[in-house]
Order: C-alpha cells, then structure tokens, then sequence
C-alpha cells in the first residue's frame, strides 16, 4: 500500500507532463496546508518565480482577520491577481499541484478570476 505522500507526489508528476508555464502564460501554482494557501506565478522555460502570494502575506493581514478559510482564499486570490497584473501578466495555466479543484482550490482560483486573470 503507498502511502498518502507517495500518492500524492504521482498526482504532482502525472499534472505536471501537462501543464508548462511560458512568459506568455506562465503556470500558477496552488498550494495549501491546513492552515494556510499560497500561490505562485512561474515562468517554467526561465525557470523563475514573477509572483508569489499567500495567506500570510503582511499587506492582507488586516483583510483576512476573522474571515473563514475558503473567504481568505479568495482574498489571496485577488491579491495573486494583482501582483500579476503589476508584472503584465494577464494569462495563466493553472496548476492545482496535486489537490482536488473544490474548496479552498476553486475559491483561490475564482478570487484570481475576479481579479482579472484568464485561465
């Protein structure tokens, strides 16, 4: 029996044959822990990070004080959109890093959808 580790780094790989950011459309990556979520923006043929965000970003302390997980997702999601728009990014591949696109997932990636970023 593989563990949960080994299970989900095999989604990680299997998603990551597909999915290739450009400076065109980089990848926007999704990542979450039980406490918190965190995005990046990633030029893979560069191989850099243009943006990178997450719930425990100083400027969106005030914001997500009091607010529910799936809230704060979004709020992070905004904020991922922002910073990419800072950096003339418009499009992006989105890449859920193994985890199911429900929840905090589709709530981070609607924030960024709502901010202007076109998956």
């Amino acid at each position: 029996m593989r563990t949960k580790a080994v299970r989900h780094e095999k989604r990680v790989v299997h998603i990551r044959k597909r999915i290739h950011g450009t400076a065109e459309k980089p990848r926007m990556v999704i990542n979450r822990s039980d406490r918190h979520i965190y995005a990046q923006i990633i030029d893979d043929d560069k191989g850099i990070t243009i943006a990178a965000t997450s719930s425990l970003d100083p400027t969106l302390k005030e914001k997500i004080a009091g607010q529910n997980k799936t809230k704060v997702a979004t709020i992070v999601g905004n904020r991922m959109a922002e910073l990419a728009k800072e950096k003339g990014v418009l499009s992006i591949v989105c890449d859920r890093h193994g985890l199911l696109y429900h929840g905090r997932v589709k709530a981070l990636a609607d924030g960024a959808r709502e901010g202007g970023l076109v998956f």
